[in-house]
């Protein structure tokens, strides 16, 4: 599938299988997450504020890779739905920092059940030292990306 003229081989191209890579996880994901009425930046959501609770929308949207727009409609949805609870007032500055309600942990957990057992799923072909290569090798390609120096 070469191309003339300096083309990328997409057979061979680390970036391409990854963006692959990243899309077929993604529908996974969803597929899983769907029966649960939740959606990828849901879930995302839900989680970082289990790992960070008082995230600010803009924090959230940031670490779910989606718009400050899109992070506001979905935490006014969570909200309703009474998964997140925000302060009326911010405390300090704008930002509205969200908490997970014992709903929204119930929620989470279900849906942290379904995304694990894609992930198991995913890994299942390869062995423990292979999984933690790929994390090594992924947080490296991270680093790089991000500016960061070859040998830190």
């Amino acid at each position: 599938m070469s191309q003339s003229g300096g083309g990328i081989d997409l057979d061979t191209s680390l970036g391409y299988l990854l963006k692959e890579a990243s899309s077929v996880l993604r529908s996974a994901m969803e597929e899983v997450l769907r029966p649960l009425g939740m959606t990828v930046t849901h879930y995302s959501c839900l989680e970082l504020l289990a790992q960070r609770p008082g995230m600010s929308n803009s924090e959230l949207a940031r670490g779910a890779f989606v718009t400050r727009q899109s992070m506001n409609v979905l935490l006014q949805h969570l909200e309703r739905e009474g998964d997140v609870v925000r302060p009326a007032a911010a405390p300090v500055g704008k930002a509205l920092p969200a908490r997970l309600t014992p709903r929204g942990r119930r929620s989470l957990e279900e849906a942290s059940a379904a995304v694990r057992s894609v992930e198991v799923r995913m890994l299942a072909g390869m062995t423990e030292a292979e999984q933690a290569d790929a994390l090594r090798s992924l947080r490296s390609m991270i680093h790089s990306l991000r500016g960061g120096s070859a040998g830190s």
